[in-house]
Order: C-alpha cells, then sequence, then structure tokens
C-alpha cells in the first residue's frame, strides 16, 4: 500500500470538493504554495497513482492525500519551474502544471469588463494562444457570473470537468486559466456547473473557432499575424463607401454559389481561398462593387444559413480556417471590392452547447419569455439592458471590422430588436419603462454599436434591415437617430415586386406602386435590396415571378432591372437573379450556372453587367442617390400606357440622365418624350437590345431633343420605347 501524507495543509471538505469537481477556487489548494520556507506542490489527476515533480533536475516525489483519491502532495525545494510526471502501472506522462501560473488578465482588463465597457473583448475572452510567465500555451477566458465552477474540458483531459477548474476573477464574473503547451487546434469546451448546481458542457462564446457541424466544441484558433496588404484599399474606402458614391451589392451565400467535386465525388462547397480567386473575379468583371456575404459567424444548422449564430467570434469553419477567410478579403480588396458581412445581433438559438441559460440563469437572454423568446424563429432574445450583453455584441461588431478588415456589416432583422411588441400579440410583450413599444435598451446598443464602428474603423458602412417607418435609421445617432449608414428599403422591394408580377393589362391599376418610393426616397440612405429572402420558401425565383411567356418574362425582368438601377437608391442583386435562373434558391446545391448556355440568361446577365458599368460611369446615376435634387419626374401618371420617365441629375457640370420605362407590351412609335435640353440624348442602355435577348428596337443609339416645352420640360424628342423596356439616355457633351 502506497505511504500516505495526513491532510493538515487544507480543510479535508475542500480536498473532497476538488475531487468531486464542486470547488471552485482551485488555485487556493493546488500548485506551489509556501509552508513556512519551503515551497510544496499539491496536484490532482484522478487517472494517476503515483506523482513526481521534476525541477532543477531532480525527481521529488509528491504523496497521495489521505481520503482525497487522485491528489498529491509534497516539498518541491528550489524556485525553479517544474514538470508534473504522472504514473499508472507501466504507463508514465509528464505534463505541465497549470495551476502554477499566475493570472493573465490585469486590472484594467478586470475594471472594463466589470464595467461592460471593453470594447476590445475579444482580446480578453475566449482563447488566446501566447507565451506567459516564458512558456509557450494558450489563455482560456469566460463571462460566467452566476457559475458555481467552470472546467476547461477536452480530449486532453478526457473531458474531465475536475481536472482544469479555472480561477474566478473576482466580481467580473470572469473565470480564466492558461493551459502551457496548448496551441492551434486545440478541441475544448466549457464545463460549466450552473447557479443552480445542473452542469453543461458550453463552446466558448467569445471562441475563434469550432468543430464541423454537426459537432459542437470550440477549437483554439491564432488569429495573430495576418500578413494584410490592403492598406491601400483601406486608405481611399472613406472616400469609396460614402452615400454619394456608386455600391451596387452582390450578395452571396458561399455554401450554395458554387460547389467542387469533393475527395469522395460529393459536391461540396466552394472554400475561402477558392471564393478569394472565383467569386472575386465573377463579382469584378460582373461591376459590382461590393460582395456581401450572408451570415459567416459560425452555426450549427445548414437550413439557418448563418441567421441563427453560435459563434459570433468564430468565421464559420466550412469553407476554411480563420486566415483563408482572411485571404477572401484581402483579394475582394486588392481587386477593388468591399466586403460586407450580415451580422445577427437580434436572436440566437436555444442549442444546448450555445448561450442558452449559459451560468445556468438566462444570462445573455431575459427570463421572461415576453421579452426573451421569439416567437417566429423558437430563437432567444439577447438582454440588451445588461451591459456585459450589449458590451458583448458591441465588441464583436468592432471585431469583424477590425480583425478580419470587413468594410461594412449589414445587421439582420432591425425591426425585430427595436419593438418590443414586434410580432406579437396583445399581452404577449412588455412596454419599456415609459410604457411604449420601443425597445430602448436595443436602441441604445445599436446606437453605441454604430457610433463606435463609425468612430474606430474609418470609412466603414453599416446597413440595417429595417422594415417599418422608424425615423432615422440612418440618421447621425447625435441627432436622435440610429447611426447606421444605409437602410434596406423593403417599402420600394414589396411594391415594385408586386406591380412586376401583374399581368401587364393589370398594371395600370397599380400604377403608383411603381412612384410611390419617391415620396420617401431620400428620407433615409436607401439601398435597393432584391435579396435572398425574395427567392426563398416558395416565392419562386425573379423569373418565375414575372408575368407572361418566356420571351415576355425575360422582357420584364430586364425592364426591371433597368427600372432599379436608373431609380434613387444604391443596389443589390442576391446571386443567381443577375442571370435569371429559373428555380428559387436552394442552399442545398449551387445556383443554375448551367442556365448561361442559353442565350436569354446570357442576356440578363449582360444586361446586369452592363448596368453596373454604366451606374458606376455615370455621376447622375448615383451621387444625389439620398438628396431630392438628384431626382424630377417627367411622366408619372401615365397609368394608361403604364410608362414611366424622369430624370437623375449629379454634381453642377455632370449629364443628366433621363430614364424611361414602358411596362406594357405594346412598342411606342414616335412616342413624345420630355427632356431637360435640347441637343443629342445618347442611349446608354435599352433592355430590348438583341444581346440581352430582346427584339433589338430602339432609336439607334440617340435622339434629338428640340427646344419645346413638353411634359414639363423645355425640349422633347421622337422616340420609339419597344414593349417592356427600359431605355436610359445620356447628354451628349457639348
Amino acid at each position: 500500500m502506497a505511504p500516505t501524507v495526513v491532510n493538515d495543509f487544507a480543510d479535508p471538505l475542500v480536498l473532497t470538493q476538488i475531487c468531486e469537481g464542486r470547488y471552485d477556487d482551485p488555485f487556493a489548494i493546488l500548485g506551489p504554495h509556501k509552508l513556512g520556507r519551503s515551497r510544496y506542490v499539491t496536484a490532482y489527476d484522478p487517472g494517476a497513482e503515483a506523482m513526481s515533480a521534476l525541477s532543477g533536475g531532480k525527481r521529488y516525489p509528491l504523496v497521495p492525500v489521505e481520503g482525497a483519491e487522485g491528489l498529491f502532495h509534497g516539498k518541491v525545494t528550489g524556485a525553479k519551474p517544474y514538470l508534473l510526471e504522472g504514473q499508472r502501472g507501466e504507463e508514465t506522462w509528464q505534463v505541465e502544471d497549470p495551476y502554477r501560473f499566475g493570472p493573465v488578465l490585469g486590472e484594467i482588463d478586470e475594471y472594463l469588463l466589470g464595467e461592460g465597457t471593453h470594447h476590445h473583448l475579444w482580446k480578453a475572452l475566449g482563447a488566446h494562444v501566447m507565451t506567459h510567465e516564458g512558456t509557450a500555451g494558450t489563455h482560456f477566458a469566460v463571462w460566467a457570473p452566476n457559475a458555481r465552477r467552470v472546467s476547461l474540458v477536452g480530449g486532453f483531459n478526457a473531458w474531465d470537468g475536475r481536472r482544469h477548474v479555472m480561477r474566478r476573477r473576482g466580481a467580473t464574473g470572469v473565470w480564466e486559466i492558461f493551459m502551457p503547451g496548448f496551441g492551434e487546434g486545440t478541441v475544448y469546451k466549457y464545463e460549466v456547473m450552473g447557479a443552480y448546481g445542473d452542469v453543461r458542457l458550453k463552446a466558448d462564446p467569445v471562441g475563434f473557432g469550432a468543430e464541423h457541424p454537426p459537432e459542437t466544441a470550440s477549437v483554439v484558433r491564432d488569429i495573430s499575424g495576418y500578413g494584410w496588404s490592403d492598406k491601400a484599399w483601406i486608405d481611399t474606402r472613406e472616400k469609396l463607401q460614402g452615400r454619394d458614391q456608386p455600391i451596387s451589392i452582390y450578395e452571396v451565400q458561399l455554401g450554395s454559389w458554387r460547389r467542387k467535386e469533393g475527395a469522395n465525388g460529393e459536391k461540396r462547397p466552394i472554400s475561402y481561398k477558392e471564393a478569394a480567386v472565383e467569386l472575386v473575379d465573377y463579382a469584378k468583371g460582373m461591376g459590382f462593387t461590393h460582395i456581401e456575404l450572408m451570415p459567416i459567424s459560425e452555426y450549427p444548422f445548414d437550413g439557418s444559413w448563418g441567421y441563427q449564430p453560435i459563434g459570433l467570434f468564430a468565421p464559420t469553419i466550412r469553407f476554411g480556417p480563420p486566415h483563408e477567410f482572411r485571404d477572401l478579403v484581402n483579394a475582394a480588396h486588392a481587386a477593388g471590392l468591399g466586403i460586407l458581412v450580415d451580422w445577427v445581433p437580434g436572436h440566437f438559438p436555444t442549442d444546448i452547447h450555445g448561450l442558452a441559460h449559459f451560468d445556468g440563469t438566462a444570462l445573455y437572454e431575459h427570463a421572461d419569455p415576453r421579452e426573451g423568446f421569439h416567437q417566429d424563429w423558437n430563437t432567444l432574445i439577447y438582454n440588451y439592458g445588461r451591459h456585459e450583453v450589449a458590451n458583448y455584441l458591441v465588441s464583436n461588431a468592432l471585431y469583424w471590422l477590425e480583425e478580419y478588415h470587413v468594410d461594412g456589416l449589414r445587421v439582420d432583422a432591425v425591426a425585430s430588436m427595436i419593438y418590443r411588441d414586434y410580432s406579437r400579440e396583445e399581452g404577449q410583450w412588455i412596454p419599456n419603462a415609459m410604457g411604449g413599444r420601443e425597445n430602448l435598451e436595443a436602441i441604445a446598443m445599436l446606437q453605441n454599436m454604430n457610433t463606435l464602428a463609425y468612430g474606430e474603423m474609418p470609412g466603414v458602412m453599416t446597413v440595417a434591415e429595417e422594415s417599418t417607418a422608424y425615423a432615422g435609421v440612418s440618421a447621425p445617432v447625435e441627432t436622435g437617430g440610429l447611426g447606421f449608414g444605409f437602410k434596406w428599403n423593403m417599402g420600394w422591394m414589396n411594391d415594385t415586386l408586386d406591380y412586376m408580377s401583374r399581368e401587364p393589362v393589370h398594371r395600370k391599376y397599380h400604377h403608383h406602386q411603381m412612384t410611390f418610393g419617391i415620396h420617401y426616397a431620400f428620407s433615409e440612405n436607401f439601398i435597393l435590396p432584391i435579396s435572398h429572402d425574395e427567392v426563398v420558401h416558395g416565392k419562386g425565383s425573379m423569373l418565375t415571378k414575372m408575368p407572361g411567356s418566356d420571351w415576355e418574362k425575360f422582357a420584364n425582368l430586364r425592364a426591371y432591372y433597368g427600372f432599379m438601377w436608373g431609380h434613387p437608391g444604391k443596389k443589390l442583386l442576391f446571386m443567381g437573379q443577375e442571370f435569371a435562373q429559373w428555380q428559387e434558391w436552394n442552399h442545398e446545391t449551387e445556383i443554375d450556372w448551367s442556365c448561361l448556355s442559353y442565350h436569354m440568361h446570357e442576356g440578363v446577365q449582360s444586361a446586369v453587367r452592363d448596368l453596373n458599368t454604366l451606374y458606376r460611369e455615370t455621376p447622375a446615376l448615383y451621387v444625389k442617390d439620398c438628396e431630392e435634387g438628384g431626382f424630377q419626374w417627367i411622366e408619372a401618371n401615365d397609368a394608361e400606357s403604364s410608362i414611366y420617365a424622369w430624370v437623375r441629375r449629379g454634381a453642377e457640370g455632370d449629364p443628366e440622365v433621363v430614364v424611361v420605362c414602358n411596362f406594357t407590351p405594346v412598342e411606342r412609335l414616335d412616342y413624345k418624350l420630355g427632356l431637360p435640353s435640347a441637343g443629342t440624348w445618347l442611349e446608354a442602355f435599352n433592355s430590348d437590345s438583341e444581346a440581352y435577348g430582346g427584339g433589338g428596337r430602339g432609336n439607334m443609339g440617340q435622339a434629338e431633343a428640340l427646344a419645346g416645352e413638353w411634359q414639363g420640360q423645355p425640349a422633347a424628342a421622337q422616340i420609339t420605347l419597344p414593349p417592356l423596356s427600359t431605355l436610359i439616355f445620356i447628354k451628349e457633351d457639348a
């Protein structure tokens, strides 16, 4: 029988709690401690039959502690570092003792974490590969203020929560531990003993990597030291992303943009590194200015498309590790393209390994389901009024902008955040402190996020998907606005798509669906979005929304895109819409690239490419997108003929542009169109061009305007207006 040491250095109850994984202050007992003038080491390893400490070339046997199986204690002279050597039968192993290392987080971190103002939260929490006290390893830190105990677990300790209990950092609610020898690729979770004694395994809320779903553990990723080469882009970004610039966005879901042959013959999604070449080249060639990626933050369920994230700080491993996502961003910037990512601070899923009841209490979410449960999506709503939670979200926004150089965030479902009664019946929601329906805490969080994003990262853009008439979404915070740079114009999208879905014979009864958007077009900095939401869940594709024969469907769609690019507001198309694929979007397969073997689809693609080129090269089409002075109706009331015409103007000296649309299948010969001045007007775009699959009708490239008032304009020209078409004219320079 092995000799034992009688416990005279600690309360027996404490030792029992350590062995049972119930003690929350292991550093008080484990590791090296002075007893008198001597150093003693206490170690816990339930798998060891014997334990020694190796220090200064000497072996110091540690003796089992009586009545505490797995605990060893003994004198280790000197002050040099030591290794622990365990033995079981013939097997021996050597490990560093994490309990011999002091804290990593400093007083400033503690103060900012406690105050909820640590805007670089990810630099304190999460898993950081580092050298601490001369030893290489990884520092782990997590916020769980109501937990009785938090342990680091993984294959390295047989997922045994008794072995690596973390250090509680005072009143901050943060737990930390430095694990010597741990590095890139370590798989881990936190075992959290909750406030009421329940034990759950949790992924790291600030983890920088995750396992491939359906596995749910976090993975240590060293996100330091990337060699960015995009300074030239960053230095000019502030000008390129202003509201007076051309912004045309290609929205992409990476998992279904393009698929490749996998190792086993199955189709796999394109990787970040492949997208850095193929997606960037394609978007650039199509004339878009930005790529918007649907959520990149890690998420467990493919069918959520990323809109139910668990792992807000981890680029999804589906397409590669974090540095390869940076490769994509870097490549886009080299090509002169901006990268936007969808950001989801509105809710999170109930998956057991996520944020739900993280420390045994409603920590990140509201406890009351009238505030904390999202009925539409069966998800949980953040408690924005808790300063640590608001800080978690704000710092996450800054993280993507700073660490991954993304150029902007499109914030999902803003309306669901700013209204307490969103999608709730009477009695299902709790009014704010003033009795109103606004979620004042969520509003404050968004304002803070926008203020810090624009203040700390010059040139970025934030975009709100906000579907109500809430005033000032893109107004400055100091004037009471939410502070976003842009807002999706959901009303314009709904009205115009409804109009376009109608048979032309009925359109005259809905004429002002196409004009109504101008009444509020300059109340916000708008983006006109034809997003993924319009081509999924049985809504059909853009092409199948259009009425008529196949030829008429294509003509309608080309005319609609011309209308959209001529209309005030920045532009957004979802992948596949640019070549009019027949099928609605399916996230389980790639978009239907085979369509491009047919002239009509290739024609729509060419039309979109040409519209993007014309848009970027024509200041009148973008400089005053958000100003009333950039728009004037020529014809807004010809419902009988379903004709619309207007003027676009840029800065002084920029050639004026006139857009005219015919949304009936009737060709209008010798249509008299009012124009802002006499002279030659170049036909810069004709959606009926044969190159686009149209009938080739038009004006031989130009129209001559003669002086004489018509349609409120000082000049007019006789033009041919093809059926189901949009024409764009630019005044020829004198």
